[in-house]
């Protein structure tokens, strides 16, 4: 059953959301309603076994123009799949299922892992896993005000 949308929350195309179970506290994520899946900037990407079951171990740079943080992770890998970017260019990458956080709320989705260095957002938040959940304000960012990183005083 669909929600009306006068109780759906409303969110700004870029928000600062959480990937509690990947470690990331805090990262700049774009909406994209365009795009069908999500995906998350990754690197030194690795396929691995345990337990009878295919894992990926990756590291994350969860800030825009900062390699220096770097969290690792890894996840059970779902599957491989073949992802048309927006110029059309076609590339395999791994899906992993892990927990987003927008405001209070928590819920699964999938996200593709891919080198994203060369974008301007580290994370995209694909329709998929947006569906029924939010409204998206396209002239408005930052809804979410406790995702975001507080500056260090010096």
């Amino acid at each position: 059953m669909r929600s009306p949308p006068d109780q759906l929350k409303v969110i700004g195309w870029r928000e600062w959301v959480s990937l509690p179970a990947l470690g990331v506290d805090a990262i700049k994520a774009k909406i994209d309603t365009g795009a069908t899946t999500s995906s998350l900037h990754a690197f030194e990407i690795e396929r691995f076994r345990r337990k009878r079951m295919d894992y990926v171990r990756f590291r994350i740079h969860p800030k825009q123009l900062n390699n220096q943080l770097v969290v690792a992770a890894e996840a059970p890998l779902i599957e491989m799949r073949t992802v048309r970017s927006s110029n059309g260019h076609e590339s395999e990458r791994p899906v992993i299922r892990t927990l987003l956080q927008i405001f209070e709320e928590i819920w699964e989705i999938e996200l593709t892992l891919a080198n994203r260095d060369q974008m301007g957002f580290r994370m995209l938040l694909g329709r998929q896993a947006l569906r029924e959940r939010f409204l998206v304000d396209a002239g408005n960012s930052y809804y979410d005000e406790a995702r975001k990183p507080q500056r260090r005083k010096r």
